[in-house]
């Protein structure tokens, strides 16, 4: 948030829900008095009657062994079957599940008696590959119907998925694939994106490669052709996704697991370079998507069309374009490629082509579209839009405001939604047709979530004043774990306040006077860039790992576009530090952080430098180096090993300006 927060705070604009929304809204102020009355046996109620169950629970929450939560325990579904065949045996097998819009223009649009059919061949494929219950599969794909098809497939057969952004690079592959010990890999050829095919195969190949890497526990790769392009081929591991479907059986009778039974694996960046695969499990975590999409998006799935456009490498992606939606039966777009391929509007086409009504997005994209201007999305009829979403981090006050005008119409509400990949659903959210709406505060913990502000001790703040954000009571969409890792899994999210039994999110946030949440970006070493979380040590890894690299620090600065950009510090090795120009160097650098982890982790700026700012135990202090980076007054200097280095990065920051 910026620094003027007070004054932001008292002059921001209100937006009360008009009379006409409330009236039909989905949510009502009755769920937080149903909450706060009696919390689990709200859970239960949410639970019981939004999802089916093959055996009903008798047990809510199991709290004995914190932080290891048991949600619904003793009950037993299977969670594809609800978010497939139910709904078509309630007679709504003609719905529409997906529209779909590949980028070259190619489109697909499924029911659900069609999407369940192709999950059930994918299903008993999978077996046929000798997939069973508890096995990891990986899946590295673009934004296709067969990414959806691929992991309702895995869950419904008991196994455990762990997607892989299509845009990370072979070694991130490898490492979540050998940490997961996956069995299956399920990929494409490539997929389109701005407007050129991204090869997709060969970083697999790459990723398994047993002289590279050792050996592997992979045993197939599921290649969807979805570009016609040529690829390498590796006879008996390497299979073509279409002739396996053309072989499957239909029919696939869907087993009900535990409600603790694990769903997927999704790999989130932490404070250290390793990866941390957040766990989670089947009952609790679809209970909050499901709730979460159906209150925060006001859904009305006999006429509305959903639009998330995340992608599903990430946790939006599994809860708000695959798991709530289709548990709510809701009809949905997804989309492959960019919003401005092959033109700047391509959002706000495929918004009129499907007739859109709820649209959630991340606010880096909602700023690109401010820098375009309004009148691109003038030219199209976006009057179908009834509510908008913000997600990924804090949207600016300015930014919401155009959002909700410009695309909007100046009526639709927005939410804006706070959430981690480790909460697994939405905590922070207003709830359309019954909160007030502020630009750019979060605001309200939804119904049965409990959210607190604290100091450093635990104790709540007061109204006004900024402190951390905890979560004080266990929730049903909570991680349950860090894959193969308990240890750092309790200290890294319970630790900090034991005593208290508090998880902590690594967020800093304030309340306004109203008690309103107002969050204030990351407190440790993780950086959001476009809504993506990035580990600073990670790219240090990956710097260091370059031969010209003897040490390196990066940080996270505010970004206009990207919300924060990757700044990077390097000393480069004596014996190297003349075999290149400085600017062939930064080049050589920013392309082996893309190679190593993504171009999502490219570093916008790379800084040579002779020295880093160290306290005298060596620490690097990187509140000063993000002082440089975003262009402030450098502070307390006193505790650096040398007081002059910061004169020093400072003065090149200004001649690398000023060039």
């Amino acid at each position: 948030m910026p620094d003027n927060i007070d004054n932001l705070l008292t002059e921001t604009r209100r937006f009360p829900p008009s009379t006409e929304f409330a009236a039909s809204a989905v949510a009502t102020g009755d769920l937080y008095d149903q909450a706060r009355a009696d919390r689990l046996g709200f859970w239960a109620a949410q639970a019981e009657g939004l999802l089916s169950w093959q055996k009903p629970f008798t047990e809510v929450l199991d709290w004995s062994d914190p932080p290891f939560a048991k949600w619904f325990a003793d009950g037993r579904l299977n969670v594809a079957y609800n978010c497939l065949d139910r709904h078509v045996d309630a007679g709504n097998g003609d719905r529409v599940a997906i529209h779909w819009e590949g980028e070259p223009g190619d489109s697909r649009t499924l029911t659900y008696t069609e999407l369940t059919a192709e999950v059930k061949k994918a299903a008993n494929m999978l077996l046929g590959l000798g997939v069973r219950p508890g096995d990891r599969v990986v899946i590295y794909l673009p934004l296709i119907p067969e990414a959806v098809v691929s992991m309702l497939a895995v869950a419904r057969i008991g196994a455990v998925h762990s997607v892989v952004f299509g845009g990370f690079s072979a070694e991130s592959i490898r490492a979540r694939v050998d940490d997961a010990g996956a069995k299956v890999v399920i990929t494409a050829d490539g997929g389109w994106r701005k407007g050129a095919i991204s090869p997709l195969k060969p970083a697999v190949d790459e990723a398994l490669a047993v002289g590279t890497h050792g050996e592997t526990t992979v045993e197939h790769v599921v290649v969807v052709d979805r570009t016609h392009s040529d690829v390498e081929w590796t006879e008996g591991r390497d299979l073509w996704w279409h002739d396996l479907m053309a072989e499957a059986a239909q029919d696939h009778e869907a087993e009900g697991f535990e409600s603790e039974h694990p769903l997927f694996i999704l790999y989130t960046s932490g404070t250290t370079g390793k990866p941390k695969g957040i766990l989670h499990t089947s009952g609790g975590y679809l209970t909050g998507a499901a709730f979460s999409h159906r209150n925060v998006f006001d859904l009305k799935p006999e006429t509305d069309v959903y639009w998330s456009t995340a992608d599903i490498g990430w946790i939006t992606g599994h809860t708000y374009v695959v798991y709530g939606p289709l548990a709510n039966g809701a009809t949905q777009v997804i989309y492959e490629g960019t919003p401005d391929s092959p033109e700047p509007g391509r959002w706000w086409d495929v918004i009129e082509k499907y007739g859109v009504t709820l649209f959630y997005a991340a606010p880096t994209a909602i700023r690109g579209f401010m820098k375009a201007g309004r009148q691109i999305p003038a030219a199209r009829d976006l009057s179908s839009l009834r509510l908008l979403g913000s997600v990924g981090e804090p949207i600016n006050p300015e930014a919401w405001v155009w959002y909700r005008d410009v695309i909007g119409g100046g009526t639709t509400p927005i939410v804006d939604t706070w959430w981690q990949t480790e909460t697994g659903s939405i905590l922070i959210s207003a709830l359309p047709g019954v909160t007030t709406l502020k630009p750019g505060s979060a605001q309200v913990p939804l119904p049965g979530i409990s959210i607190d502000v604290v100091d450093e001790s635990g104790t709540p703040v007061e109204n006004g004043q900024g402190g951390l954000l905890v979560v004080t009571e266990p929730w049903p969409s909570m991680l349950r774990g860090i894959w193969g890792d308990p240890d750092r899994y309790r200290e890294t999210y319970w630790e900090k306040f034991a005593s208290k039994g508090f998880y902590f999110a690594g967020d800093g946030a304030r309340r306004d006077e109203d008690g309103d949440i107002w969050l204030l970006g990351r407190v440790d070493d993780v950086m959001n860039v476009s809504g993506h979380r990035l580990s600073t040590a990670e790219i240090e890894s990956a710097l260091v790992s370059h031969p010209i690299v003897a040490e390196s620090a990066v940080v996270g600065a505010s970004d206009e576009t990207t919300g924060q950009a990757v700044v990077a510090f390097v000393i480069l090795r004596a014996s190297q530090a003349e075999s290149m120009t400085p600017d062939e160097a930064v080049k050589a650098l920013r392309d082996h952080v893309a190679h190593e982890i993504g171009a999502i982790a490219k570093p916008k700026t790379v800084f040579i430098v002779a020295e880093l700012p160290k306290t005298r135990s060596g620490k690097i202090m990187r509140r000063l180096l993000r002082d440089v980076a975003e262009g402030r007054e450098i502070g307390d200097t006193t505790t650096l090993a040398d007081t002059q280095v910061m004169s020093v990065i400072t003065d090149q920051h200004r001649g690398s300006q000023a060039r």
